[in-house]
């Protein structure tokens, strides 16, 4: 039997997931939940239907996992522990000064309906995530750094999007090639997020919009902007959508550590995605971890789960033997 997706919103993300499940023979999109009018959402998948997010529950025996397609800003802060206790959920929750507080909240509604709950999954949040501890354990003596970009956001964009005013945003986040350089020639330095990264965002403001205050909410925003030098670019829409239009993104994990009696020996592991589209890509990400969900639950597990937690033949559709056969 086909693992059973729902998704909740339809946005670049979940369109993302639904492109992965057809990717994946072992999986079927049950549904897709929506708090605008269904009628207006028009889905890829023939014969898959739009739902409002008010029915979802009837849907309960009918979904193995759902899929939680919103933005960590405020949507899945809200979503993901109300739906834990009904359903296997999978989110990408973003925020990473955050996550402690978010696993908590759904830990304990996964618990309550004894379900299984993975959250932020993606690449950062997420693959990274992997690559650091993995890197870290290799290599006690050390330091990680970790860059993202140049690309689009989707987070950070989000997050500008929902400030009064604003009518649509792009959010690019940007190595400090200088700092890269230091890293990869082996040096280990304790730098500041400012000097790792920079911010550019590009704004379609509203009509009448007070821009000056758009802009100071955005470079004041916790957890976002405030920490980084951060450029705020107002254009209009027509100029978005014809430079901005496209959702690239990447980046890269480098460790850079030592071995030996007397440390004498320099290691420097490096982990690095180039993107075409970040959504597609996460979507992706998700849609594996969703299998490993159904896999975990089957095996009567609960509670929240980071990629941390679940080992990776959960991921694959392949068997064990296929695993250690072609992939081992």
């Amino acid at each position: 039997m086909s693992i059973r997706i729902g998704i909740m919103g339809y946005g670049n993300l979940s369109r993302g997931v639904e492109a992965a499940i057809r990717q994946n023979p072992d999986m079927e999109l049950a549904a897709v939940f929506t708090r605008r009018d269904p009628a207006t959402v028009k889905v890829k998948t023939e014969g898959v239907p739009v739902l409002n997010e008010s029915e979802i529950l009837n849907w309960k025996d009918r979904i193995d996992v759902l899929v939680l397609g919103g933005g960590s800003a405020t949507d899945l802060p809200v979503q993901t522990p109300k739906y834990a206790e009904y359903f296997n959920v999978v989110d990408s929750f973003d925020t990473h000064a955050r996550i402690g507080e978010h696993f908590a909240n759904v830990d304990a509604a996964a618990k309550k309906g004894g379900n299984v709950a993975v959250i932020s999954v993606g690449w950062d949040p997420g693959m990274f995530s992997l690559l650091r501890m993995v890197s870290d354990a290799v290599l006690p003596e050390g330091k990680h750094y970790t860059y993202w970009g140049r690309g689009v956001s989707q987070g950070h964009s989000d997050a500008i999007r929902r400030i009064e005013g604003v009518k649509d945003a792009r959010q690019y986040t940007v190595p400090v090639q200088e700092s890269v350089d230091k890293v990869r020639n082996g040096e280990t330095p304790e730098f500041t997020a400012r000097q790792m990264h920079t911010r550019e965002c590009f704004v379609v403001a509203e009509e009448g919009a007070d821009k000056a205050r758009i802009e100071k909410e955005i470079k004041e925003m916790p957890n976002y902007f405030a920490d980084y030098d951060t450029t705020v670019n107002f254009i209009s829409e027509e100029e978005l959508k014809a430079k901005h239009s496209g959702l690239p993104h990447g980046g890269f994990v480098i460790r850079s550590g030592v071995t030996g009696l007397d440390k004498e020996h320099k290691h420097i592991i490096e982990y690095k995605l180039q993107l075409d589209s970040n959504p597609e890509f996460t979507g992706s990400v998700l849609t594996a971890y969703a299998r490993a969900a159904y896999k975990l639950s089957k095996e009567g597990m609960s509670g929240c789960k980071t990629v941390f937690d679940i080992a990776p033949a959960y991921l694959s559709s392949k068997s064990a033997e296929e695993l250690r056969g072609h992939l081992l």
